[in-house]
């Protein structure tokens, strides 16, 4: 009987334009060598894309924020995370996954990592933001400060005190590689557990104190399926993310088969 709810829908009007090329992290394992790389902090927040005219989703959706946010904004790309705060992904979603701009964006501020597209290293490509800047400032365009890395203890010890305050991970970068619009071994992420993105296809249906409300979500991986139940609240499995949305899962290692290890679910990922 529950299945039969997810038929209902509600259908918000959005726009989009072409899906960017973005660059996109892989993940650090403990031999590789990164003393000499650039590192910062992975925030926790809402990916956006600057076209130099419109402000973009991963998927393209042009998202719907106020023209005083981007007033000033440069007329080349740029590319960042929305954030607010440690620990504030809900209320930062439910401030940018908005049809209309509103006066909640006060709150964001849009934290650059990237220029894409620009000759020189990464430092090179943030310099020529920040001479931008230095003309024309702006309160809610920041750029995300980069630390020299000096090795593996360096590592351990910055991402200790990163989880330790609330943060999510941290991102190493080849302080010399151009600029990749794809999945690149020059840029990384270090967590405490991996994590992924997967696709929701569909349910099953909860047992024992679950009855009633959802089990699992079942979900695309890759080229495989993939069930996860744990990590979603009462109000989740009462109200679960919609069949098609991109969700993000941790999990500990991989099964014979390939499937990722115990798959807890984190969050919805994706804006549509």
């Amino acid at each position: 009987m529950f299945k039969f709810l997810f038929l209902l829908t509600t259908f918000i009007t959005f726009s989009f334009a072409q899906k960017p090329n973005l660059l996109l992290l892989k993940s650090y394992k403990d031999e590789m060598n990164v003393s000499g790389w650039l590192m910062s902090e992975k925030l926790d927040g809402i990916r956006a894309y600057w076209s130099g005219s419109q402000l973009l989703s991963r998927s393209g959706r042009v998202i719907a924020s106020p023209k005083w946010f981007t007033a000033d904004f440069p007329p080349f790309e740029i590319d960042g995370e929305l954030w607010t705060k440690r620990g504030d992904f809900e209320e930062i979603v439910s401030i940018v996954n908005r049809s209309v701009a509103h006066d909640g964006w006060h709150k964001i501020s849009y934290n650059i990592f990237e220029v894409p597209h620009h000759k020189g290293g990464l430092l090179e490509r943030l310099n020529i933001l920040k001479r931008w800047l230095q003309r024309y400032p702006n309160p809610y365009l920041k750029i995300i400060p980069q630390k020299n890395c000096r090795g593996s203890e360096d590592l351990k010890k910055s991402l200790a005190s990163v989880v330790n305050k609330g943060g999510e991970g941290l991102v190493l970068r080849d302080p010399q590689a151009p600029y990749i619009d794809r999945r690149t071994s020059s840029a990384l992420k270090v967590k405490q557990f991996t994590d992924d993105e997967c696709i929701i296809t569909g349910y099953t249906d909860g047992r024992g104190k679950f009855k009633g409300l959802v089990g699992a979500l079942i979900c695309q991986w890759h080229e495989r399926s993939l069930k996860i139940g744990s990590g979603l609240s009462l109000e989740e499995r009462k109200k679960p993310p919609t069949i098609g949305t991109e969700i993000t899962f941790k999990y500990t290692g991989f099964t014979k088969y390939g499937k990722p290890k115990y798959p807890v679910f984190l969050r919805v990922r994706s804006l549509k």
